[in-house]
């Protein structure tokens, strides 16, 4: 069986692979493109392996394969069997590294663009880890391949291809909740310090990166390096990719609310979700209300849960209670001394009834926290608060993530 569109398909792929064009290599393995669909069309569904075994030889190994298995994706795609699709797709991807291995870096265009193929048709299967999982590991030889490369001179290694394909891998791991795994691939990164610096990289390659080492931090409580690699991510990310920006302001939002920067309305304004999300909480903070923040983490519940925010934002509410207490202060003239009683109307009055003996540990609290400056006179039950900085910005706060511990 010939095909004379199949045919001219073969001669395009073996110039590109001739004159070395990545970009145009990456276009024809594109499941979806036109010329794709044409070849199907062109072959009136008679598509097997063993029909398209009379093209074997046609090209040098292994991309004679390479194309087979080109045209036996972009049918099964067009015929929405997925899972089949994704299967030989896995097998497209193992020839090609075979290539990729002893090639240098004009190879890249067409390696990124066969993993994210890869990584969407297995997200396409549907539920079920295995299929992830399996492009995860799939995935991790590309990223062997890029980091190995030893003999290209560094204008044209494959090196240039690590972070790019680190991201795929991670976003893989997150997706199936495997993220324990993310650690081995962190681990190779260290260990070849003859990687080029991050900053090098192109920057959509920085952005993914810092964004799930942000994300990894903030799963692990090292709250400030997650501050520090969201915000680098934030500012870097292409200004049009909206949903990237919201994606990284989901968690840098509350980050930044510990150190006391809460984000603008304009800010907000053009993240509507994030608008919906956060407002009430931020106004809260700002009149301490512990009422309403307390009905809002109650109504947000599950979803916050499903991000993994509700335990930070509960022990936000701190922020909240610092906001009510600074009011009192206010009303008591700013008074060095303010009775126990004050705080204790407040805290009834905003959040509900409660001994007075509670509200006096509140206090306690906050002044151990680094929220307000005094002491508390147990027996007079007043409240001794600090002539000068009685309320330190929380900016300024040495430890502004410590209640997150």
């Amino acid at each position: 069986m010939s095909s004379q569109k199949f045919s001219v398909y073969l001669t395009q792929l073996a110039e590109a692979l001739r004159e070395e064009k990545g970009p145009e290599l990456a276009y024809l393995l594109k499941p979806t493109s036109d010329h794709g669909k044409a070849l199907v069309k062109d072959f009136r569904g008679n598509i097997t392996k063993h029909s398209l075994s009379y093209y074997e030889g046609s090209l040098e190994s292994p991309w004679d394969e390479v194309a087979i298995q080109y045209v036996l994706v972009v049918n099964l795609c067009a015929k929405k069997r997925a899972a089949d699709a994704f299967k030989e797709e896995c097998t497209l991807v193992s020839l090609f590294l075979r290539f990729f291995a002893v090639n240098s870096g004009w190879t890249l265009p067409a390696l990124f663009s066969i993993l994210r193929d890869l990584r969407d048709l297995a997200f396409d299967v549907g539920p079920g880890t295995a299929n992830m999982e399996e492009a995860a590991r799939i995935i991790s030889k590309a990223f062997s391949n890029c980091v190995t490369d030893r003999q290209s001179p560094i204008q044209e290694s494959r090196k240039w291809g690590v972070y790019y394909v680190v991201g795929l891998i991670l976003k893989c791991y997150f997706r199936v909740k495997r993220i324990s795994l993310s650690k081995n691939i962190l681990r190779a990164i260290e260990a070849n310090p003859d990687i080029p610096p991050l900053s090098q990289y192109p920057r959509s390659h920085q952005v993914t990166y810092r964004y799930y080492i942000g994300m990894l931090s903030f799963l692990n409580e090292d709250f400030a390096k997650a501050e520090q690699e969201l915000t680098l991510a934030f500012y870097n990310c292409y200004t049009g990719a909206h949903s990237n920006q919201e994606r990284i302001l989901t968690y840098l939002i509350p980050l930044r609310m510990f150190r006391g920067h809460l984000p603008s309305k304009e800010l907000l304004q053009r993240f509507p979700v994030l608008e919906d999300l956060y407002t009430p909480f931020i106004t809260a903070i700002r009149t301490g209300d512990i009422r309403s923040y307390d009905a809002t983490l109650d109504r947000f519940e599950r979803r916050l849960v499903d991000l993994n925010l509700w335990l930070t934002l509960d022990r936000a509410r701190e922020l909240c209670i610092r906001g009510l207490f600074r009011r009192v202060w206010i009303a008591a003239e700013k008074s060095t001394r303010v009775p126990v009683s004050m705080f204790h109307a407040a805290l009834t009055i905003s959040a509900e009834d409660m001994a007075s003996e509670e509200a006096e540990c509140l206090v306690a609290n906050m002044i151990y926290k680094g929220f307000m400056r005094g002491y508390i006179s147990h027996e007079k039950q007043m409240v001794v608060i600090a002539k000068t900085d009685a309320f330190p910005r929380l900016a300024d706060r040495p430890t502004p993530f410590a209640l997150l511990q």
